[in-house]
């Protein structure tokens, strides 16, 4: 009876306000989905890629790395001369016209209903990562951008993939300490200067959550430079963590 009531009140729903299309807006057959059209705009990241920063690769050379046992063959330039941070990183989406149309309308435009769309191509752009996660963290916005925006996107998205993978998260044991300009222009060394020194952890939380020795799993909407995940990666690290993963919607491929 329950799911009767259930499913009659979701046909009613539907038919009043009809699941629409989280690119275009055109109506859908199910909720929190994307149309023909739109999917096919979309460049979600697959394998091959860095076994580190997740930057897709051109070329499979996996047949490389079976003959050569070389597992440094799955690193990027940029990883293979200097690792990260961070341990790994993963990204959903390359960043374009497309998937940068669906990040501003999050972000800025008040469009929390996307919520659920963003989170499970970030739940499968994490496979093998949710398994062995202690917590979820998002990255922190400064006090007065978050009054100013209202809400954190990271942190919608980091409480949506808790509820998704069962591993708990906290929004509060990372915070941006000062309040840094937009990374938006900035190039790769002015990105690092900017967020350096700009995250802290409170150590009450950390003790609470057993950041220590935890595996983290560190949520963003872009990837650009890494200046920001790496910032946030080496204090908590500083603070315990014995590994930090980074998850993000879309990362910038040069």
């Amino acid at each position: 009876m329950i799911a009767f009531l259930r499913s009659a009140t979701r046909i009613g729903i539907d038919a009043i306000l009809p699941p629409r299309c989280g690119g275009c807006g055109a109506i859908t057959d199910s909720p929190h989905a994307v149309c023909a059209e739109c999917w096919a705009g979309l460049r979600f990241i697959t394998a091959p890629h860095c076994a580190c920063c997740g930057y897709p690769f051109e070329l499979d050379v996996s047949a490389n790395i079976v003959a050569d046992q070389n597992v440094d063959q799955t690193l990027c330039g940029n990883c293979h001369q200097k690792r990260p941070g961070f341990d790994q990183a993963r990204a959903a989406l390359i960043y374009d016209d497309h998937s940068r149309d669906y990040l501003l309308r999050f972000k800025h435009a008040d469009r929390t209903d996307l919520t659920p769309l963003l989170t499970r191509w970030v739940f499968q752009a994490g496979y093998g990562i949710w398994g062995q996660a202690d917590l979820i963290i998002p990255v922190p916005l400064h006090r007065r951008r978050l009054l100013t925006r209202r809400y954190n996107q990271s942190g919608l998205l980091a409480a949506k993939l808790s509820v998704q993978t069962g591993v708990p998260w906290d929004g509060r044991i990372l915070r941006r300490a000062r309040n840094t300009r937009s990374l938006g222009g900035l190039g790769p060394s002015s990105r690092k200067r900017e967020v350096g020194g700009a995250f802290a952890i409170d150590p009450k939380r950390a003790d609470k959550l057993g950041l220590s020795g935890a595996r983290v799993v560190l949520i963003d909407d872009v990837l650009t430079t890494g200046a920001t995940a790496n910032a946030c990666a080496a204090i908590l690290k500083r603070s315990g963590a014995m590994h930090v993963s980074v998850i993000t919607v879309a990362r910038v491929v040069r």
